[in-house]
């Protein structure tokens, strides 16, 4: 079966124009969806719209958007006036820009699109666009009107065609510093900071989305599953909590260098010979806490 095209128009570098499609990449159409029912009768239950103060449905008709200016006062907004601000479409996706694909953080990513030629004869002048942006490596900043709203659209070369991601609106996105203003300014032992380098390079790989899985989702399936078969549901039992551990011993757990490990430090060489310790009271667990590296 064919995909859908969420949205048919044309993207326009220059003088180069071609028509396209915008396909949906990420969606959570898959994801198990529940009814809400009625404990006695099984039956569906079904939202209705009542009014706050008097408890009596309101049809659709009578239904308008208000803006809160002030405690329970409103400003009535009319379904014309509110359509008349939704901006004229011309269906372009018009190219402002050109930028390095890592100029932008991704924290202004919003959702991602499948851009595509929608007939053989745009493919040329598709393939021209995609292949220069690889060429020069760069990604295209590109302005529309989208579900009735102009936005701000990244695209990016993608295998045969090319990834259209919708932006936030910098107004959207809220500023870091008050998330990462309780952070102190510590500084790592050299020691400590080996021991997370060393970790952090025997635990590289690759990104694979096949390997994540959603547990919640499957749990439910099962669950799903089970009440169907009638089968009896086990409660999950509580995880037991976390120990608190000293920060040092947990990186050299973490390296497979814990208490009694006969492996040197990164940076370090081993002794050899062991030497018996002399009795000397254990010195005091220094506390520290893994510094984090602020949002650009």
């Amino acid at each position: 079966m064919a995909a859908r095209a969420n949205w048919k128009g044309f993207l326009k570098v220059g003088e180069v124009t071609c028509p396209v499609a915008l396909y949906t990449a990420a969606s959570t159409s898959d994801r198990i969806a529940f009814h809400t029912l009625n404990r006695e009768t099984g039956n569906r239950v079904r939202r209705r719209y009542v009014d706050s103060q008097t408890g009596k449905p309101v049809e659709h008709d009578d239904q308008v958007k208000g803006f809160e200016v002030s405690s329970g006062e409103y400003v009535v907004l009319e379904p014309d006036e509110v359509a008349a601000t939704v901006p004229e479409s011309d269906k372009t996706l018009s190219v402002d820009a050109f930028i390095a694909c890592d100029d932008i953080d991704d924290v202004y990513f919003d959702k991602p699109y499948y851009l595509a030629p929608t007939d053989k004869a745009a493919q040329e002048a598709f393939g021209l666009i995609r292949e220069g942006m690889r060429a020069k490596k760069v990604a295209a900043l590109a302005r529309t009107v989208l579900f009735r709203r102009e936005r701000t659209v990244l695209i990016r070369p993608h295998g045969p065609g090319l990834i259209a991601t919708t932006l936030n609106f910098d107004y959207e996105v809220r500023s870091s510093a008050e998330a990462f203003s309780g952070l102190p300014k510590t500084k790592i032992a050299d020691e400590m900071l080996d021991l997370a380098k060393h970790i952090i390079s025997t635990k590289r790989g690759e990104f694979d989305p096949t390997k994540f899985e959603d547990r919640y989702e499957a749990a439910l399936a099962d669950l799903v599953k089970a009440k169907i078969e009638g089968r009896k549901i086990t409660p999950r039992k509580p995880r037991a909590p976390a120990k608190v551990t000293d920060l040092m011993e947990a990186l050299r757990q973490s390296a497979g260098m814990g208490a009694g490990s006969s492996k040197a430090a990164p940076g370090q060489k081993s002794s050899g010979a062991k030497k018996k310790p002399s009795p000397r009271k254990a010195p005091a667990r220094k506390s520290g806490g893994a510094e984090r590296r602020k949002a650009s």
